[in-house]
């Protein structure tokens, strides 16, 4: 029985996870699927809260074993795509002029990921994955150090929320240099792996707060939030949403915090109503144990229907240059078969990826 229920929260957390992505890469292109939940509102913020939620409390006492395993999950394949964006954007800037990216150097090729991820502009959305290896890594020590102080989740909990909430704050009173930026990057991340680590072991199965009652207060804060909001215009701010790479909360204090918790809740509800009727769409679970390669691909596959577009209609590709790396072809018609052509080839390419990786994997074993 109780492997029955662990099996079912694992699929659960599958459909969250292609639920999370979808919810990124339709953020890219600049519309919500959530609606009032709007574009880099809560996206990142959920990803942490389903790292918290897989997260394993024997790893507290085993800390080599957790470092080995996240840096061969998380940085051994972004080094990979790393020399693989490296060659992708050599060729792009032979054929079309432009070098989408930072200069080639030692340092924006092994340090820069760890900064802000940008080295290269069609893998930008992989600086989460370092980030995500550096919130990981920081939060098990902290959770060991706050375990030895006083084994008691509340305590816990409030260290993590005053380092969630302090984050924004202290990147108004601090000169956000390169490290500082990582700093508040994780201190922010941290408090929602562990509210997704909380929510797994002392709400999930006892607590039942997905219900309609709890949506109704949701939507009641959600619409309060709303006031903050604003368009997608840097001259009017950015509202609800935050660009936590870049730590920029504008005049905000606390509505990233509540934003964030209000798109999780959400994302968790969507994901109680839609699975039974997603938990054996093959598609749908490919999708989300394919998150990472969608993550590093789907700005290279925008791009290249860009360039098609642009093509057909007999625009020349240097007009491609003139725009940022998440400019589509005519927007208004275009945007939802951008997503829907994305979704489609990032995961198909994504599952191909993992059989040819367990394969290579399986003929090192052989020949050891």
């Amino acid at each position: 029985m109780a492997e029955k229920v662990e099996c079912i929260r694992d699929n659960k957390v599958t459909v969250l996870k292609a639920l999370a992505i979808l919810l990124v890469v339709s953020g890219h292109l600049e519309f919500s699927l959530l609606g009032m939940f709007t574009p880099y509102s809560f996206q990142l913020a959920l990803f942490f809260f389903i790292s918290g939620y897989l997260f394993k409390e024997k790893y507290l006492d085993d800390v080599s074993n957790f470092v080995q395993r996240r840096m061969k999950s998380l940085l051994l394949p972004y080094f990979w795509y790393n020399c693989f964006y490296l060659v992708v954007t050599v060729v792009i800037a032979k054929l079309t002029g432009k070098f989408w990216g930072m200069p080639i150097s030692f340092k924006n090729f092994f340090i820069t990921p760890f900064l802000n991820g940008h080295q290269f502009d069609l893998s930008c959305p992989l600086w989460f994955v370092t980030q995500l290896f550096m919130t990981m890594i920081v939060f098990l020590f902290v959770f060991r150090v706050l375990r030895g102080i006083k084994d008691n989740k509340i305590f816990h909990l409030v260290i993590f929320t005053l380092l969630g909430v302090g984050a924004i704050p202290l990147s108004k009173v601090v000169a956000v240099t390169p490290l500082m930026l990582v700093v508040i990057r994780t201190m922010f991340s941290m408090f929602f792996v562990y509210l997704g680590y909380y929510y797994k072991h002392y709400i999930e199965g006892k607590y039942d707060i997905l219900t309609v009652k709890w949506l109704g207060w949701i939507v009641v804060l959600q619409s309060i939030l709303w006031l903050f909001n604003r368009d997608y215009d840097p001259e009017h701010g950015i509202g609800l949403s935050y660009v936590l790479v870049w730590a920029r909360f504008d005049d905000q204090l606390f509505v990233p915090i509540l934003t964030a918790l209000t798109g999780i809740w959400a994302s968790l509800f969507t994901v109680k109503i839609l699975y039974p009727y997603v938990k054996d769409i093959k598609f749908v679970n490919d999708m989300g144990n394919v998150t990472y390669h969608i993550m590093a691909n789907h700005l290279l596959v925008m791009y290249l229907i860009t360039a098609a577009l642009l093509n057909i209609h007999g625009i020349p590709i240097t007009e491609r240059a003139n725009h940022d790396i998440y400019w589509i072809y005519n927007p208004v018609q275009n945007t939802y078969l951008y997503f829907v052509i994305v979704m489609v080839v990032t995961t198909f390419v994504g599952v191909w990826q993992q059989k040819l990786w367990k394969k290579i994997k399986s003929l090192f074993q052989y020949d050891i």
